[in-house]
């Protein structure tokens, strides 16, 4: 990789030093904080792969703040990363906020120059991958969560755009090429090579890496995939929708972190969700203290990831049928005595194949948080290795059968039987 920085004229990286002076020279934040900035409490809270994050507080209130740096903060300088994500995640920001209202935190300063922005702060909401290690109980998240994709994705593709609109939506978003590009590598490229930012734990997990790299049916199933992502522009995708990209509480969701955004499949964004699930699924068996003791939150992971993806079609199809306004099709041509049933049909179909891009997009986000880069806390946080292997191999049998035999998963509910059969079948790693 190139180590050279991207450099902008008036941009420099925040600290807590410099942030407030910054600050106190946006009134609607001053409003917001009160008091003399002298006063403000700022922390740099940022634990992610990407950006500097900053909670500010001042006696009336807090904000968020977060800043771009000009390369991947998880590896360092040697990774050079164009401040210019910044810009497509206010772009998504602001169009996530049209079509989900406080679904997604509210904007309240953007700086192109500085490749910053400034956010209301979410509190008390926390991190929901926290949460669900902890085996909390999120009573809305599915409701919201549904609603989320199918108003982001259905208003977005053609189904409710017109040509000229969707080509707009599709430059627009066009130039965030160095964050696909992350994907595109990390996701569907790295884990099935020799690369040098691959980890997994070891020396458990070795004989599953290796049989991985060699694995041809899997390097098809995957390569396919990555050409869909490549080269399927269906609507705007969060890009990066995991359970760590939401803060929320028992009452209060909100979809964060859409620096990822771009038009792209939208099994991409579905999958995500249903990774994170299944995942989550599986590493109970190393956070619970005594064996079977989490088994009642299991089945309640599994029983949302259901409710998440039965809601999900349900809306869509409901926004299909009631907001038919782009020029994909046509209700003009459906007139007629089986007119209606004929579309119908073709909408269940659609939803069918949209669930299976979605398998095949989930089992391949699934591999790359256990075999790539960047992993989930909620298989990194068990201390024990063999346990935590036996969690990822499971994780990554199921993974692997989803991306080759994606047309046997028929439905959510085939996708959570089958976690369920293989915690069973698979005593260890």
């Amino acid at each position: 990789m190139s180590a050279t920085l991207e450099t902008r004229l008036g941009y420099a990286p925040q600290s807590a030093a410099t942030l407030a002076a910054y600050l106190s020279c946006i009134p609607r934040v001053c409003a917001i904080l009160g008091g003399d900035p002298s006063a403000w409490r700022i922390e740099e809270v940022g634990d992610g792969n990407l950006n500097l994050v900053f909670i500010v507080k001042g006696p009336m209130g807090g904000v968020a703040v977060k800043q771009a740096l000009p390369y991947v903060r998880l590896v360092g300088e040697s990774w050079p990363l164009p401040l210019s994500r910044a810009h497509y995640e206010h772009m998504a920001l602001t169009e996530q906020a049209r079509l989900t209202g406080r679904l997604v935190p509210e904007i309240l300063h953007y700086d192109e120059t500085l490749a910053l922005i400034v956010m209301e702060l979410l509190e008390p909401h926390i991190i929901m991958r926290r949460g669900m290690i902890a085996a909390a109980v999120y009573p809305k998240f599915a409701d919201d969560i549904s609603t989320f994709m199918a108003r982001t994705l259905y208003f977005t593709s053609d189904l409710a755009l017109t040509a000229d609109r969707k080509k707009a939506m599709i430059a627009a978003f066009a130039g965030n090429t160095a964050l696909c590009k992350i994907t595109e590598d990390l996701i569907f490229t790295d884990p099935y090579r020799v690369a040098e930012l691959n980890r997994w734990t070891s020396p458990q997990l070795d004989a599953y890496a290796a049989r991985w790299r060699e694995d041809g049916d899997l390097k098809v199933a995957v390569s396919r995939l990555k050409l869909k992502f490549l080269s399927c522009a269906e609507a705007m995708l969060h890009g990066d929708l995991h359970t760590g990209s939401i803060m929320l509480t028992p009452d209060d969701t909100r979809v964060i972190d859409p620096e990822f955004a771009f038009m792209g499949p939208m099994g991409f964004d579905a999958g995500a969700i249903v990774a994170n699930f299944v995942i989550n699924y599986f590493s109970h068996d190393g956070h619970e203290e005594a064996p079977g003791a989490r088994d009642a939150y299991r089945e309640r992971v599994l029983a949302m990831l259901e409710t998440i993806w039965t809601s999900f079609r349900e809306k869509f199809l409901d926004l299909w049928r009631n907001n038919a306004t782009g020029d994909a099709y046509p209700t003009s041509l459906f007139q007629g005595v089986d007119g209606e049933a004929r579309l119908e049909a073709e909408r269940q179909a659609y939803m069918d194949r949209l669930w299976a891009d979605t398998v095949g997009f989930a089992g391949a986000k699934m591999i790359r948080r256990i075999l790539g880069l960047a992993h989930n806390i909620d298989l990194e946080l068990i201390a024990d290795k063999d346990r935590r292997a036996t969690c990822e191999a499971r994780a990554l049998t199921l993974a692997r059968d989803m991306m080759v035999n994606a047309g046997s998963y028929r439905s959510v509910a085939d996708v959570a039987n089958a976690a369920r059969r293989l915690r069973v079948e698979m005593k260890s790693y």
